[in-house]
């Protein structure tokens, strides 16, 4: 949803950093892979510690070259295996953010807010994947309530502001999360279904 709304204002800071990137030799693929493996491994290392703000500043920081990569790959003409890789990274980055959370959510014994994780986790692939399956039909399964920006939005003030000390927050964010994530899995099957009837 904030997709939408957000990528012409976003285009005009990090197009010049894209282009400056690629005067410097550097290319889209491997931007992608050092952001992936950033925030994979500040999520895996310091979550599960109990350093969720820490954890969450970081990961935010290399969730964001996503956005320097898309701007290198304009900039340059896409490769359809650019796009592959780049929708590839991305999953295993989210399911790392919410594998992390939930981890974090067991250690501390709290089931309830690692169950939320649990769903989020699972739910979020699920949005990816409908997507990606409605497409390579020719059907359209676009738009949802919790696309990628809002999902890490929500997740990351979450537990990143319950990390500098304000209690249950990543609880509250969780669950929330947790339901509009199905929700949008549900108005992506839903779309999809529109979609074939338009097409047939």
């Amino acid at each position: 949803m904030l997709n939408i709304f957000a990528r012409a204002s976003v285009s005009r800071v990090t197009d010049p950093i894209g282009a400056w990137l690629l005067a410097r030799g550097l290319t889209p693929n491997t931007v992608t892979v050092v952001g992936t493996i950033g925030a994979v491994a500040s999520a895996l290392w310091f979550i599960p510690r109990g350093q969720l703000f820490l954890g969450c500043a970081l990961v935010t920081f290399f969730v964001l070259l996503d956005l320097i990569d898309g701007a290198m790959a304009r900039a340059q003409g896409p490769t359809r295996f650019g796009a592959v890789l780049d929708a590839t990274c991305d999953r295993i980055a989210d399911g790392a953010l919410f594998a992390a959370l939930t981890w974090y959510a067991f250690d501390t014994g709290d089931r309830w807010t690692a169950a939320a994780g649990f769903i989020c986790l699972v739910a979020s692939q699920v949005i990816s994947y409908v997507k990606a399956r409605a497409d390579a039909s020719g059907l359209s399964a676009d738009g949802g309530l919790a696309e990628r920006a809002e999902r890490f939005i929500v997740a990351l003030l979450g537990a990143g502001v319950q990390g500098l000390g304000v209690p249950h927050l990543l609880a509250i964010s969780l669950w929330l999360l947790a339901a509009m994530t199905v929700v949008t899995v549900l108005q992506r099957v839903f779309a999809v279904a529109r979609s074939a009837r338009e097409a047939a």
